[in-house]
């Protein structure tokens, strides 16, 4: 263990003896956090370090209070977000599997009848039907008609047919809206978590910057050191 790890010092936020190197100078810390930190200490001076732990505590707590500023009071949403970012969980997932699980029967037939509604087939087929029930029931001059001009049996058979079908179109319009409600509020949620953890890892690396520059420090006191001890290595023979 080098001199910086095991030289202890006390964190003034939570009190517990700590190691050089669990310790954030207050020179790397965000202004906000620093505020944030104030705010439950007003003793604390806001000189001299920190442990990590206080830190990373006090930085979600930073990141809490930027959201309630944003938005009042938390939603149940931001909550999960915020869980998520703690416990490191992931968030994205594949939410037509999820949706298409949860559909009963009767709105998978309304999806179908909705697809094929919706389809150039569709229309064609339709055409060709009203041709051949016209044609039949008025060029076929020696056949009896089942349905004579003005077409009442097929004025009354497209009805039902809108009837039925403008009804089964909207169940489907609406599970489509839900789906993107859901699709939306996914998207929200990660967006949110990527905001967070690019938050969480811009102070990581303020962290390790901190480190590194601790490693550096404890180099140039060693440094020094080994120049005191050869300036009095080269000094003692004078004396004598």
């Amino acid at each position: 263990m080098n001199r910086i790890e095991k030289e202890k010092v006390v964190c003034p936020i939570c009190g517990t003896a700590k190691s050089m190197a669990a310790m954030v100078p207050v020179e790397m810390i965000r202004g906000g956090v620093i505020e944030t930190i104030r705010k439950a200490h007003p003793d604390w001076p806001g000189t001299g370090s920190v442990c990590r732990d206080d830190v990373d505590h006090y930085r979600e707590e930073h990141v809490q209070q930027l959201l309630e500023q944003d938005k009042g009071e938390l939603s149940a949403l931001d909550k999960q977000v915020l869980d998520a970012v703690r416990e490191e969980e992931l968030l994205s997932r594949n939410l037509n599997v999820e949706f298409e699980h949860k559909l009963t029967p009767g709105q998978r037939l309304a999806d179908r009848i909705a697809v094929v509604a919706g389809s150039w087939g569709f229309i064609t087929g339709f055409i060709l039907v009203l041709l051949l029930w016209i044609s039949v029931n008025s060029i076929l001059v020696f056949v009896r008609h089942f349905d004579p001009f003005p077409f009442i049996l097929l004025n009354l058979v497209l009805s039902c047919v809108a009837a039925l079908q403008a009804p089964v179109i909207m169940m489907s319009q609406n599970r489509q809206e839900s789906k993107d409600r859901l699709r939306a509020e996914h998207d929200y949620r990660v967006n949110l978590k990527a905001e967070l953890e690019i938050r969480a890892l811009n102070g990581k690396i303020d962290q390790l910057i901190t480190h590194q520059w601790q490693r550096l420090l404890e180099i140039q006191q060693i440094q020094l050191e080994l120049l005191e001890e050869r300036r009095g290595r080269g000094a003692a023979p004078g004396k004598d």
